[in-house]
């Protein structure tokens, strides 16, 4: 989810101030609003399978928003239209209405799962640029303001004597499956249940790079930090962009070298090795009822991802 999106990024047209004018005035423009992380969502209808849309703006909505905010940020092209993306956070909520039609701004995390995956990717890229905007709007080596060029993709510095260019941030973070064969011979995973969560939603483990250290030294480094477990083996999966706010998720597996489990607990409520059968009895992260029900995580996460592709090799 939020990966393998149909945009051109198109980042040889950035730069051309000229171009991007024509484009954004483009009949078939489409601008992909934001307010305060939130993305713009139409509900769905009686005529469709009933679930929410993406809410783009096109012609004269199009034009009233982009006046209204600083920054027009070039997304991209698809099927010959451009996207943009723009921050309309400075608007207080009850001044919404007049500009969205009728739409509503929704937490991606909360109804990415249920947009087409193609709608959802350029709402996650239109989230993650615009989340970047509004928290660098000054020079971090001599804090002077910054300006937005190449259509939104460098906060550049307004002092002449510094002239730092910045771009977006992303936040490399691994995030991985720990695999262990137990002395019964069942093969078992190990998910945790964080702090964050009241309810028992377990997850795969998780944890930010740190500088000077390889992905799979991070991947040892945090299973062993949060739950006392050694790991090698380590073995990359994939990735997926998570603007939530600013991660890139590299996704790893693992194998236990020990199955004495010691948590962090400030970081873990509790950790534990579960077969493929334990999992078949857990609830989704959605729609479960009974509270005490441990729970699988969000199924556009690459956590549950590795989660279903290592419950698949049991079949």
């Amino acid at each position: 989810m939020y990966t393998g999106g149909p945009l051109d990024r198109a980042g040889d047209r950035r730069r051309d101030s000229a171009g991007i004018a024509e484009l954004l005035s483009h009949p078939q423009a489409r601008i992909a609003p934001v307010w305060r992380d939130r993305n713009l969502v139409e509900p769905g209808d009686d005529k469709s399978d009933g679930g929410p849309r993406a809410g783009w703006l096109t012609g004269a909505a199009a034009v009233t928003v982009t006046t209204q905010s600083s920054v027009q940020v070039f997304l991209g092209l698809w099927n010959d239209a451009p996207y943009f993306a723009v921050d309309l956070s400075h608007h207080e909520e009850h001044a919404l209405p007049d500009l969205i039609n009728g739409a509503t701004f929704e937490d991606l995390r909360q109804v990415g799962r249920l947009l087409a995956a193609d709608e959802a990717t350029i709402l996650a890229y239109a989230r993650g640029m615009t989340h970047w905007h509004r928290r660098q709007k000054y020079c971090s080596d001599c804090g002077s303001p910054t300006e937005a060029r190449d259509s939104g993709h460098v906060q550049a510095c307004t002092n002449a004597d510094c002239g730092r260019s910045h771009f977006p941030r992303t936040d490399p973070a691994v995030i991985m499956l720990v695999t262990h064969v137990g002395a019964d011979g069942v093969d078992r995973c190990l998910l945790g249940w964080s702090t964050r969560w009241d309810f028992p939603m377990y997850s795969t483990l998780a944890g930010f790079v740190e500088p000077g250290e390889s992905l799979e030294e991070a991947v040892a480094r945090e299973v062993l930090e949060e739950s006392g477990i050694r790991v090698d083996d380590v073995t990359y999966r994939g990735s997926q962009p998570w603007p939530f706010p600013a991660s890139l998720m590299l996704g790893f597996r693992a194998r236990g070298l020990n199955d004495d489990i010691n948590v962090d607990p400030t970081e873990i409520r509790e950790a534990k090795w579960f077969s493929r059968a334990d999992l078949a009895q857990f609830g989704e992260f959605y729609g479960e009822t009974d509270p005490n029900r441990p729970r699988l995580p969000r199924t556009d996460s690459i956590s549950r991802r590795l989660i279903n592709d290592w419950i698949d090799e049991g079949d």
